[in-house]
Formats: C-alpha cells, structure tokens, sequence
C-alpha cells in the first residue's frame, strides 16, 4: 500500500516540482503554465500544490550517514510575514532593510535577529498590499526599492523618508533590477535588457546600451545565417557583477547573454548543453573569478577563473551534488572555498573544496517552502536564504547535534 502511495505522489510531483523550483524571476514562465491568470501568486501555487511536495520530500532528498544529525549552520528567523521575500541588504552591520511579494517591508537594526513591519509613507496600505517589492539596494545610507508593478522609491536618510520616482511609460520593457553605487547614483536594468545609469537620483536616466535584447535577437535571427533562429524569445533574470557587467538568461533556458560596459548590444552565447538553464550567476560577484550555471534536474557548473564567455567552450565544470532532481534555484560563496546552493523544498547544500563536491544539508529540511535567494555579505560575516512562505534563514556557521 506504502509503496502505491509513493508511486501517485512521484506522479504528482512530477507535475509540480518544475515549477516549484523556477527561481523567483522566472515566474512569468509559471503563471503561464498555469493558465495565465495575472492574479496568480507564487504562494498561491506553493499552497495548492505544497501538501505533495512535503509529503515526498524525506524519500526524494540524498540523506547519507554522514549527514544524519541535525545541521545548525542555519537557523530560521521569526518575521511578521508569511509572503514570500525576496530580497534583503544592509547599509551598515545592524541595520538593514527586506522586501517581498504583497507590500512586505521590513527593517531590522540589530543586525537581522529581529524584524519590524514598515510602509511607506506614500503608498496607503490598499496600494501597498498590491505591489511585489522585488529588489532593495543600499549604499552609505542611500537605498532604493524597485516593485512590480512599476515602481521605484528612493531614500537618502537610511530608510525614515522615502521618495517616489517618476518611471517613464516609454521605458524598453518593466524596470528589473536596481543597484545603488553611491550618492544620487544607481543603476537600473529593464526586462528587455535596457541599462540606465543616473547621478541626479533619478531625475534623469543615461541609456548605456544601444539596442535592447529584443532588437538584438530579432535582428540575429532575421540575419539568415545558419542556426540563428536559436537566438529568439525573451529573457529572464539579469545578475550584475561588482564591476558592472551582466548576464540574462533566455526564457526557454537555451541560452544566455552578456553585456560589460562600453558595448553597444547584449552578445548572446550557446549554453554547451542540452539541459535547460535554471539560473547563472558570477563567482563572488566578480567575472574574472569565474561563472556558475544551474540546469534542469538539479545540475549546477562552475567555470574556472579567467573565464572567456566569447570562446567557442566556456570550460564548465560540473560539481558532485545530489539533489534528487530537484532544481538549484541559487549559489553563493562565503569564501573562496565554502559554497552554498539552494533550492526547492528549502534544500541546502554545502561546498568546502571550491565547488567540486557538494553535501546536503538539513538545517531547513523541515520548514516547508522553497528557497530562492542565499546573499553573504563579507563585510558584515553574515549569510541569509529568503523563500516563499516568509523562510528567512541566518547562516550560523556552526555544526551538527544529534
């Protein structure tokens, strides 16, 4: 009967775990999976269909011996929210800021051990609930948060006032990312691969590319050269690296684009495998060191330092990891040596060796949701995981009990 059981639920899951394991910016993909309503909501497809995905998880996760006891190198947070976040930052060791989807704002001023509810003061609480706050970013007490739908709020205070700034309508695509770089500067990207730079704290924007992904591929593919229909669609997720350059990746995951500053256009460039893209990203934030990529089935690969995108073979390396198929949503490093990755029904995993060999850690095995965002921030030695169902985790670096 045991055995029957497990059989319908691996059916199940088959149908649900994809989609649960989508990184965060890849949820347009999912909505339309799902019928296309523009109403739906990540937490809303984790609470449909996350009775099954914890019901499978203890017979799917790679438990071995060594792994047994208990890890306490993470350890959840109590937050007043259930929504899933996604995304934090700190302006100084104690006080940092975390945003998510259903107007969910937070302030923390004990270096993230306790969080309080915050709203803006410019946004009622009926407008506020309706926004998805994607990114908050902080520079020596200047931040911004960037929401969907469009808008951008800016505050040079340390987050006790905020401004609201005007988006143009003409903008190429939504506004996707936000990065602060110092007084009255930032950097802002859009879902069509725009790049704009101001000084002015919004006032006015500086494109710094040329031509969108959007032209880029259309004019690609119209070229009629052999092959390059393969470049076409739309993009998700844009990651920058300290120095500014950027990766996005296809929405079909069968390839990805760079831009560094100074080019006129995205350049696009064959993943080198035939499993879907998940997610990439740059090695400690810096190109020179290398690039990670995540495939479909729970695969992830890192390029040596030095990496060339523009060579014909990029020189991937695939780590040891077992995640019983499910999807790496994230990776980050704390140092040159520990690596940690995460992914669906709160999966962590841990490398001490560079990113060769990867372990399976418990610490969050039994708090249902999904992870999508891990985040170090050296200067401060902390690390946290966000996820749906208002998972925050604080890394503690600490061992196994039994």
């Amino acid at each position: 009967m045991m055995k029957i059981q497990l059989v319908v639920l691996a059916s199940i899951l088959t149908c649900t775990q994809s989609y649960l394991m989508t990184p965060t910016r890849s949820f347009t993909a999912l909505r339309a999976a799902l019928g296309g309503d523009p109403e739906l909501s990540r937490r809303d497809v984790v609470k449909g269909s996350g009775a099954a995905a914890a019901m499978m998880s203890a017979a799917l996760l790679p438990i071995d011996p060594a792994n047994a006891a208990t890890s306490t190198a993470w350890t959840a947070v109590s937050i007043p929210f259930e929504d899933t976040l996604y995304d934090l930052d700190f302006d100084t060791k104690d006080h940092g800021y975390m945003v998510g989807a259903r107007g969910t704002f937070a302030e923390t001023t004990d270096g993230g051990k306790t969080w309080f509810a915050r709203s803006f003061t410019n946004l009622d609480a009926e407008e506020e609930v309706s926004y998805r706050f994607q990114q908050v970013s902080f520079f020596k007490g200047e931040g911004w948060v960037l929401g969907k739908p469009p808008l951008l709020l800016h505050t040079t205070d340390e987050g006790k006032t905020w401004e609201r700034i005007p988006l143009s309508p003409k903008l190429p695509g939504e506004p996707a990312s936000i990065t602060a770089l110092g007084p009255s500067r930032a950097e802002m990207t859009t879902s069509s691969g725009a790049v704009y730079y101001t000084e002015n704290a919004g006032r006015n924007w500086k494109a710094q590319v040329k031509e969108t992904i959007d032209a880029t591929l259309n004019r690609i593919s119209s070229s009629g050269v052999s092959g390059a229909s393969y470049f076409s669609g739309s993009i998700v997720n844009q990651v920058r690296d300290d120095s500014g350059r950027y990766m996005a990746i296809s929405s079909r995951g069968n390839f990805f684009l760079t831009w560094s500053p100074g080019q006129d256009f995205w350049i696009p460039h064959n993943r080198g495998t035939s499993r879907r893209i998940q997610n990439m990203g740059f090695v400690e934030g810096d190109l020179k060191k290398g690039v990670w990529m995540t495939l479909n089935g729970g695969k992830l690969l890192i390029s040596p330092p030095g990496t060339d995108l523009d060579s014909e073979e990029v020189g991937f390396v695939e780590s040891t990891i077992k995640t019983g198929g499910y999807g790496i949503t994230d990776v980050a490093w704390r140092n040159d040596n520990e690596i940690w990755a995460c992914g669906g029904s709160n999966t962590l995993y841990c490398s001490k060796d560079g990113g060769k060999t990867f372990q399976y850690d418990n610490s969050a095995t039994k708090i249902p949701g999904n992870l999508y965002n891990v985040k170090f921030f050296d200067e401060y030695k902390t690390g946290w995981a966000l996820g749906s169902n208002g998972v925050l985790l604080r890394y503690t670096g600490e061992g196994k009990k039994a």
